[in-house]
């Protein structure tokens, strides 16, 4: 019989209502069964796409004899870490405070009925491996230790609650002075840990750090300074030639396990690939870069095929495995690559992918990742660039027909405003910098299904699927959403957006701000009580929530004419600055944010017919301009905010304004990009 995650929306969860293990959901119901039967809780967190969540699944919770000791001893409680960030946040922090570990997936967390952590791990084997218990020996000597022992878990619990509430940012006092000194501070520290060799920061394992990347990029156009262009541009060059990327069908894996990006763990989440088309759109119009910009397409293409649900929101993730192999998807073996080409296809793939050297993953198999450049290969091989190049996309089409053969790796099909809100920015921003008008249409339709299926009763919902949204929205829901609307807007005016985006900005204001002392609470005023209510500045696989709603916030107030919406994101800057001063690289979407206060966005309104606006948006394209909102008003708009509010005219019109201050209206598009060029210098 199934359990009761049967009843759930989430995929994750529903993958283990067959389990013998008595599952239940995280609810009220669950923690006063705890209560009423005096049970610790064992909180399992994880997530569909995880390759090790599948690994303890397979090995312990089907198990039948692990699963009566779980069932004997504890309440069981499974988390969607995707739906559930809040609890997520909170337990890898107690996890990390309890074991001095860094967490991770699956979580495995022990609880007193009152959700106060006592003891945790991450992944524990079925037998005793890896330095690891057995993970029933494990479960029995936790009831023991919980039977005998009430009185010092209860001490150890109540200093736990203590040691979370530190975590909390702390004011500075009222007479917080906002430079730009963490700016400085930031670049530097990233600079540290920068790997000039094979690009990213740190060594193995090594992960994206899109926030980051962008502070870097819009750092270097700020200041000239070309060692920090070198930094970003290299990472993403790296990245996309390396077997993170998936060099046939596009996007990204989450992180690689080694420091030269060659072997990921295979699951591809939404939210990367979403921030990721955003950094290469900017990084492209940086120095157009033709890899950059097939990126963009692969990557673009990758979420149209595969990510987007027919109502029109984008799914959250693939999974790493497939056929309970991880990776089994993606890779090749070499004889199976030499009998799909011609010898002349084979010749150049192999030289290109690497395959003449040797393996680089299990059982004697290839994840592909760019070895030589084409030209070198092309060289090499006596072959004209055009040769190689026709050589290497009639390869590249044959391999990928035979690769969508294979059976694929699950897909999690429900769908969360936050990482639509990221993925709808990078498919914006993607269409405007490449004029595509059918990715536009996409990430409209993503945005249309956001405002229609989650948004009830003037309040965000978190997570839909198979036609049920539920769950209070957390801070990067608005956030991530509220950015996105701003994207979308400049990509192609539509005045629904703009009305969603002052509810989404008044949401953020109400529900989320700390009024006393300031900053944006990740949950909502309204929400469950939990033990602690996290606040959270430092930027992490996503931007910080308050780094990116301090950042919407500031662009809001410049379109909408609404000083509430700036002074919000200034009350925010002022109580995480002292954390900028110390650790400014761990706040990157903060720093960003910073820069924008000091030295506010230009707002461009450019009015005119569709045809001759056309013409300049072409102009613009190509042209790294972050500090520059650029609304087109083609058509006849009511009720636009006075900033917007321009005169129709036949000829297009551009009206440049640094906050009050605003230039004489342009009428010659080189005019307008010698004043952009000065104003963004």
């Amino acid at each position: 019989m199934p359990n009761l995650l049967a009843q759930e929306t989430s995929p994750y969860l529903q993958q283990h209502a067959s389990n013998p293990v008595d599952w239940h959901a995280w609810n009220p119901d669950a923690l006063n069964l705890a209560h009423e039967q005096d049970k610790p809780i064992l909180l399992s967190i994880g997530y569909s796409a995880c390759h090790w969540c599948h690994v303890m699944a397979h090995e312990s919770f089907e198990d039948v004899e692990v699963a009566a000791v779980m069932n004997a001893h504890f309440v069981n409680i499974k988390v969607d870490r995707e739906e559930r960030p809040d609890l997520d946040q909170i337990y890898q922090t107690a996890h990390h405070m309890l074991t001095q570990r860094s967490g991770g997936w699956p979580l495995t967390m022990f609880l007193s009925p009152d959700g106060t952590p006592f003891f945790g791990g991450t992944y524990f084997p079925k037998q005793a491996r890896y330095n690891l218990p057995a993970f029933p020996d494990l479960l029995k000597r936790v009831a023991e230790v919980y039977a005998e022992k009430r009185a010092e878990l209860a001490e150890q619990g109540q200093q736990m609650i203590a040691a979370l509430a530190e975590t909390l940012p702390r004011p500075s006092g009222s007479g917080v002075w906002l430079n730009d000194s963490p700016l400085a501070l930031a670049v530097k520290q990233h600079s540290a840990n920068y790997d000039s060799v094979h690009g990213g920061f740190g060594g193995a394992p090594k992960f994206l750090h899109p926030a980051e990347l962008d502070l870097l990029l819009r750092r270097s156009h700020a200041t000239g300074d070309k060692q920090t262009l070198h930094t970003a541009h290299h990472t993403l060059q790296q990245m996309a030639r390396g077997g993170l990327y998936d060099q046939l069908g596009g996007g990204f894996c989450r992180y690689s396990v080694d420091e030269r990006w060659d072997i990921p763990h295979f699951e591809k989440m939404l939210y990367d690939n979403g921030l990721l088309l955003t950094l290469y759109c900017d990084a492209w119009q940086n120095n157009g870069d033709p890899l950059f910009a097939r990126v963009i397409e692969q990557t673009v293409g990758w979420v149209l095929r595969e990510m987007q649900s027919p109502e029109g929101g984008y799914y959250s993730s693939l999974d790493a495995d497939s056929e309970h192999e991880e990776g089994k998807f993606y890779v090749w073996q070499r004889d199976e690559i030499r009998a799909l080409l011609s010898a002349d296809e084979y010749t150049l793939i192999a030289a290109y992918y690497g395959l003449d050297g040797p393996v680089n993953f299990e059982h004697h198999a290839w994840n592909l990742r760019v070895n030589a450049p084409l030209a070198e290969i092309s060289q090499r091989l006596v072959l004209s660039a055009e040769q190689a190049t026709a050589l290497l996309g009639s390869a590249q089409k044959k391999l990928f027909v035979a690769r969508e053969r294979r059976i694929r790796p699950g897909r999690d099909e429900k769908i969360l405003g936050a990482w639509n809100g990221l993925m709808i920015t990078g498919m914006a921003r993607a269409a405007r910098v490449f004029d595509r008008p059918e990715w536009l249409h996409s990430a409209q339709r993503a945005m249309d299904f956001v405002r229609n299926a989650l948004w009830h009763d003037d309040k965000l919902l978190a997570t839909y699927k198979d036609g049920k949204a539920h769950l209070n929205a957390y801070l990067d829901d608005h956030a991530f959403l509220l950015n996105a609307l701003l994207e979308l807007m400049q990509a192609e005016f539509r005045s629904v957006d703009l009305a969603f985006a002052i509810q989404l900005g008044d949401a953020l204001l109400a529900r989320f701000e700390d009024k006393q002392i300031g900053g944006f609470f990740f949950t909502s005023h309204d929400h469950e009580v939990l033990i602690q209510r996290n606040k959270i500045g430092q930027d992490n696989a996503t931007p910080a929530g308050n780094g990116i709603a301090a950042q919407a916030l500031l662009r809001l107030s410049l379109i909408t004419g609404e000083t509430r919406y700036a002074e919000a994101a200034e009350r925010c800057l002022k109580l995480f600055f002292s954390a900028l001063q110390q650790n400014a690289a761990y706040h990157s979407s903060l720093c960003t944010a910073l820069a924008e206060y000091l030295q506010p966005s230009a707002v461009l309104v450019l009015r005119g017919t569709a045809s001759a606006t056309s013409t300049w948006q072409s102009a613009l394209r190509s042209c790294y301009l972050p500090n520059v909102m650029t609304i087109v008003l083609a058509d006849e708009v009511a009720n636009l905010p006075e900033v917007l509010d321009k005169p129709h005219a036949e000829k297009t019109t551009a009206w440049l304004c640094h906050g009050t201050q605003c230039l004489p209206p342009i009428t010659n598009i080189d005019e307008l990009i010698e004043e952009l060029s000065g104003s963004e210098g």
